[in-house]
């Protein structure tokens, strides 16, 4: 991932969208202060490679706003979608300086930077960032487990609730979550079928079921509304 510095964008970090969960999240004044000294920004348009697989790694970085997907393509040249970066998601590992798989923006991406080695060694005396960065490892280990569930037991009916479900629980919520709560889909039609592992047409085919049974509305394509959350949620407690 070679990213240069945008020069005209500016985000003052305390009111920083992501900082409540993002790599800062847990970081005293001290480290706050060197962190805001070393980030740079950078913006990067839909449809435009973050990094590509192999390729050499000279930044870290955390997600302020838009979506990315993770993908690996087989041999024979089919992409396979394993993965979706979120606002607050980190891309790239210390201490690795090749990137595993293909990052691409979905929709249009502003990124945290920091060069590598500047917080490689910044990390060496940050033990805030240090646990910020063993949590999101965690929180790793336990989204490809989820995926694995996802791509190997359930329904494609379960699969679909449980592709809404996360993206309601990355989203903000308003107080009252028995109030219809209104979510924008990241991925199109095409993408979610490579993420979960079906058809397009299948893809479809449970959307309208769903809505059929008034367990979401569709007020476009990508713009979904949950009138009950728990209702949606309860079609996941026997897959769970």
């Amino acid at each position: 991932m070679k990213i240069s510095r945008t020069e005209d964008l500016r985000l003052d970090c305390q009111y920083c969208p992501v900082r409540h969960r993002a790599i800062c999240a847990a970081s005293d004044d001290s480290e706050f202060a060197t962190l805001n000294d070393i980030k740079f920004y950078k913006s990067i348009p839909a449809g435009q490679a973050v990094a590509r697989r192999g390729e050499r790694l000279n930044v870290v970085a955390s997600i302020v706003s838009g979506v990315a997907t993770l993908s690996k393509t087989t041999v024979d040249g089919r992409m396979q979608i394993t993965g979706m970066l979120l606002p607050s998601d980190f891309i790239g590992r210390p201490g690795r300086d090749t990137c595993e798989h293909d990052i691409s923006a979905v929709t249009d991406l502003t990124l945290c930077c920091f060069r590598r080695r500047p917080f490689e060694d910044l990390i060496e005396c940050a033990p805030a960032i240090r646990r910020r960065l063993l949590d999101i490892a965690f929180d790793e280990l336990d989204a490809a487990r989820h995926w694995m569930l996802l791509l190997g037991c359930l329904t494609a009916r379960e699969k679909i609730v449980s592709f809404l479900m996360l993206v309601l629980r990355r989203s903000t919520l308003p107080e009252d979550v028995d109030q219809p709560v209104q979510i924008d889909l990241p991925l199109s039609r095409e993408a979610t079928a490579s993420y979960l592992g079906l058809t397009i047409e299948t893809v479809s085919r449970q959307m309208s079921r769903l809505r059929k049974e008034g367990l979401i509305e569709l007020e476009t394509a990508r713009r979904v509304i949950i009138p009950d959350t728990s209702r949606l949620e309860a079609e996941l407690e026997n897959a769970d």
